[in-house]
């Protein structure tokens, strides 16, 4: 996406969504531990860091605690109101100002803490970050529910690292190989889909997209089992 349309985008976006993003800064002031944001450092365009902008939904310092930056299953660390603002997205809404900035783009490779990055061989990751990234994106949107693969496994970080990371990598050379406008258009409707209808399938609706590995599906499909 141009750099004009982020700016207009993510412009117009966060004058609509202000009276309720101030809604959630109060709520957030006055509930848990206080805080607002939470920054955290991530990679973005030419391996550079940044500092990504999200609504606090955990307790302070929770990085360096228990499964650091992966999220578990029932995580004692995810603060009451901040599971409703996880599982709705809305505690990533504060990303429009990092798009309105230049940091990111409205769509483009989700940008990964410098732990998840180094799970990329450097030559993927040099071109996966060879473009800004994004807000959404097609590893954003096709694995926006991403922790229900893992946060239910004794050895997840492993697994995140074996398998969780490497399909991410594909999700995101694919569509810089095939980036258009039309498959941008696509990705916009279908994150909208998504957070409306959580179990929506975006995968049927992408030509040629790598598929997602069995050990993914069997694990959600273990985790579904154990719910039962």
């Amino acid at each position: 996406m141009s750099r004009l349309f982020d700016i207009l985008i993510s412009g117009l976006a966060l004058c609509f969504f202000l009276p309720f993003l101030i809604l959630i800064v109060i709520i957030l002031r006055f509930t848990g531990e206080g805080e607002v944001l939470f920054l955290q450092t991530r990679i973005g365009k030419n391996r550079e860091p940044f500092r990504v902008y999200k609504f606090a939904t955990m307790i302070k310092n929770s990085e360096k605690i228990g499964s650091k930056t992966l999220t578990m299953e029932n995580d004692s660390r995810v603060l009451p109101f901040g599971k409703f603002l996880r599982k709705t997205k809305i505690n990533e809404l504060p990303q429009l100002f990092n798009i309105f900035i230049g940091d990111m783009s409205i769509i483009g490779p989700r940008p990964l803490v410098p732990e998840g990055e180094a799970n990329y061989d450097i030559d993927i990751s040099k071109k996966i970050r060879s473009i800004s990234p994004g807000a959404t994106g097609i590893g954003s949107l096709v694995l926006r529910d991403e922790e229900s693969y893992y946060a239910h496994r004794e050895d997840a970080h492993d697994f995140y690292k074996n398998v969780i990371s490497p399909y991410k990598g594909s999700l995101e050379l694919w569509y810089l190989e095939n980036k258009s406008f039309y498959i941008n258009l696509k990705i916009i409707l279908f994150t909208i889909i998504a957070i409306i209808k959580p179990d929506f399938n975006s995968l049927a609706y992408f030509n040629k997209i790598p598929k997602m590995p069995n050990a993914m599906i069997l694990s959600k499909t273990n985790m579904k089992d154990d719910d039962i």
